[in-house]
């Protein structure tokens, strides 16, 4: 367990990353092991898509469209996807429940995203999750195929780790002030 936690105690975001990126048999291995986060009813209420080449050309396109913007700023916002070679959508894929509410249906989905950057990140990829209003746009989802059930979560941008990559930075916490036990006694409720 000590290289998990070194593993995941070093992940960071990388915003900027090479031209290299795993390929789509490298990804599926991977993809396979994300699945394996909690996921009540196990309806499996996610779907992640490739975006690669002109793919995120098209995105760009959409986000252009979505935003309303032309010159400049319209080529600085179209040129966003391609800041790396891979990127990989994260759908929530909401499923016909009577148990499973849809935000549980959304964290799952969010779990997998996660997971899978831990993943990605094990594997010595630098990835960095990007979402923004942008992702919850009309062009954006048509993009995607999206079906009226299903809402974007952002994409994980997945490249190489530059030689000049710093290491992140992050203020530790105390974890005392995050994890806490259920008072053992029973306080009075008031009463109205």
């Amino acid at each position: 367990m000590p290289d998990l936690l070194d593993t995941v105690n070093h992940r960071r975001s990388h915003s900027k990353v090479t031209g290299q990126a795993p390929s789509h048999a490298e990804l599926l291995p991977l993809v396979a092991v994300a699945a394996r986060v909690a996921d009540h009813g196990a309806l499996r209420p996610w779907r992640l898509i490739e975006l690669r080449g002109d793919a995120r050309r098209r995105l760009g396109e959409a986000m252009v469209e979505a935003a309303g913007l032309n010159g400049a700023e319209a080529a600085r916002l179209a040129a966003k996807p391609l800041r790396a070679e891979l990127l990989i959508a994260v759908v929530a894929s909401r499923r016909e429940s009577d148990t499973v509410a849809v935000w549980e249906q959304d964290a799952v989905a969010a779990g997998v995203a996660h997971m899978l950057s831990l993943l990605l990140a094990a594997q010595g990829w630098g990835v960095m999750w990007r979402s923004g209003a942008l992702a919850r746009t009309q062009p954006v989802n048509e993009t995607h195929g999206l079906a009226a059930s299903e809402e974007l979560l952002g994409w994980l941008y997945v490249g190489g780790i530059p030689a000049d990559a710093k290491p992140g930075v992050r203020s530790p916490i105390d974890p005392t002030d995050f994890l806490s036990a259920l008072e053992e006694t029973v306080t009075e409720r008031i009463t109205i």
